[in-house]
């Protein structure tokens, strides 16, 4: 079973930054894979970063060298620091395992241009 909570969303300029912030309730956290998923108006969920439970990193290429995801294994916390954000960065920010199993309810970015 995954719960996950998801914050630090809000409204920023464009080029401005942002860090969401994820509490996990996840068996044996340190051990699974974890993402950052994001879903903008009219498209599909997508994964921004992955970061297995070693610390090996992914990401899309929409975000590198913007985006850095990290994680604290002893507070099953996951972070998703956003830098240089543009407006087609707007979208809903979920945190989820890597593949993905439950979500929840996100946290809103929304990039002024």
């Amino acid at each position: 079973q995954v719960q996950v909570v998801e914050s630090g969303g809000g409204l920023v300029q464009a080029g401005g930054s942002l860090r969401l912030s994820c509490a996990a309730s996840v068996t044996m956290f340190m051990f699974r894979s974890m993402g950052w998923y994001r879903q903008a108006p009219g498209k599909q969920r997508e994964m921004v970063a992955g970061i297995s439970g070693t610390g090996t990193t992914d990401y899309a290429d929409s975000v590198k060298g913007r985006f850095t995801i990290s994680r604290d294994n002893a507070r099953n916390m996951v972070y998703l620091q956003m830098n240089t954000l543009r407006p087609d960065d707007t979208a809903v920010y979920y945190c989820n395992t890597k593949p993905p199993t439950d979500w929840g309810q996100g946290t809103q970015v929304t990039v002024s241009s």
